[in-house]
């Protein structure tokens, strides 16, 4: 079993709007707490880029493609990592990733399956 499940995708419209979760099932609060988390997507044919990360829910960065339009934040007692996204676009077709990271910006734990979020018409 994965460290990390993504879940929450789907097939929206452009402006649409779907919310992404990351649960960690098999970590332990005391693990799961301290971890700073990424959410990631690949396109096909292109590398897989960061997209938003938190350490708290009021420390967190964007990507420019994404600010304003995507809100990342997290639930300790859930253990789980949400990702908000509005007024999507066809150019946010990808997989959708979860991990928590190191201070050198590495991914801590191998990749789950992702959450497919395809934007079409």
């Amino acid at each position: 079993q994965a460290q990390l499940v993504e879940s929450g995708g789907g097939l929206v419209q452009p402006g649409g709007s779907l919310r992404l979760s990351c649960k960690a099932p098999r970590m332990i609060t005391s693990v799961f707490n301290p971890n700073q988390f990424g959410w990631y997507r690949q396109a096909p044919g292109k590398e897989r880029d960061l997209v938003a990360s938190i350490i708290t829910n009021s420390n967190t960065n964007y990507a420019d493609s994404v600010k304003g339009r995507f809100t990342i934040s997290r639930d300790n007692a859930r253990k789980t990592v949400y990702l908000q996204m509005n007024n999507l676009e066809p150019e946010d077709t990808a997989v959708y990733y979860c991990n928590a990271f190191t201070a050198t910006k590495q991914p801590k734990y191998n990749w789950g399956q992702g959450t497919q979020v395809i934007v079409s018409s």
